[in-house]
């Protein structure tokens, strides 16, 4: 946890154009969330790659935007490019761009091939930082991105491997019964440290979130004026991230909680872990 905290308050004090020393894997679910969470921070890390668990483009058209009638590939294309014109603001070039191609709203149903997929890049690219969602039932793709994290360094640690330091960035949850933005769940073992952006990477952030064109009827309810992150908690994914009904549940979307966590216990038996 000692140098979990030393990255957070290095993280939080950066300023002007400081660049911090560490390469930097960010693992998010969707193409947009790397700049929902961290979008100001980008700027500051060291050779920074995101890694995006799906392609941001859901099989169900009811999860897509209602007045886009093209076919599922070409919106994971569109969504791609955006990803691509945002990330450019903040310095980091398009081959350090990939997707891992899962279909929007299917990593839960992938979590096996996720993890492995994840282990062999940590192996070959060892980077010195990861920032990743929290599990906290906001999304189940975020869910999926949290765990496939957590579980792919769990199976490093137990070869005896020397992991990155693992940070979270927020995302959103349901923990009073409707949508929360830009903060955790609360966990007392784990503070979260608040950054206030500069006017400048308030600009940039808002430049970054104008190139996602498809998705800002949801990007509506997202601020500009703070990021947060906090060392990873040590999650339990066999129970629920907090009481009551999760967001997606709340949202009546397919997939439950209970159905979540069956396949995230599917998938810790599969690792003996």
């Amino acid at each position: 946890m000692t140098h979990d905290v030393r990255a957070l308050e290095n993280l939080s004090e950066v300023h002007g154009e400081f660049r911090l020393p560490y390469s930097t894997l960010v693992v998010c679910a969707h193409p947009d969330d790397e700049v929902i969470g961290v979008g100001a921070l980008l700027a500051h890390l060291r050779e920074v790659s995101v890694l995006h668990i799906t392609d941001g483009a859901p099989r169900d058209v009811r999860f897509r935007p209602a007045n886009l009638e093209i076919s599922r590939e070409s919106y994971a294309r569109e969504r791609h490019a955006e990803a691509v014109s945002a990330l450019a603001f903040a310095g980091i070039a398009p081959e350090r761009i990939e997707s891992i191609g899962v279909s929007d709203q299917e990593a839960s149903f992938a979590l096996v091939a996720l993890v492995q997929d994840l282990r062999t890049r940590l192996e070959r690219h060892a980077p010195d930082l990861i920032l990743v969602q929290p599990y906290e039932g906001g999304h189940p793709d975020h869910d999926a991105a949290a765990f496939a994290v957590h579980t792919a360094l769990a199976l490093l640690r137990r070869r005896g491997v020397l992991t990155p330091t693992l940070l979270e960035m927020s995302a959103y949850h349901g923990l009073s019964g409707t949508r929360i933005t830009g903060e955790f769940v609360p966990d007392p073992t784990c503070p979260a440290v608040t950054r206030i952006l500069s006017p400048i990477e308030r600009a940039r952030k808002r430049n970054m979130l104008a190139c996602f064109a498809t998705q800002q009827a949801v990007l509506q309810g997202f601020g500009v004026e703070l990021e947060r992150y906090r060392a990873a908690p040590q999650y339990d994914f066999t129970q629920p991230p907090h009481e009551g009904p999760l967001l997606y549940e709340q949202l009546g979307w397919p997939l439950t909680g209970e159905r979540w966590r069956a396949l995230a216990r599917d998938a810790l038996r599969e690792f003996r872990l």
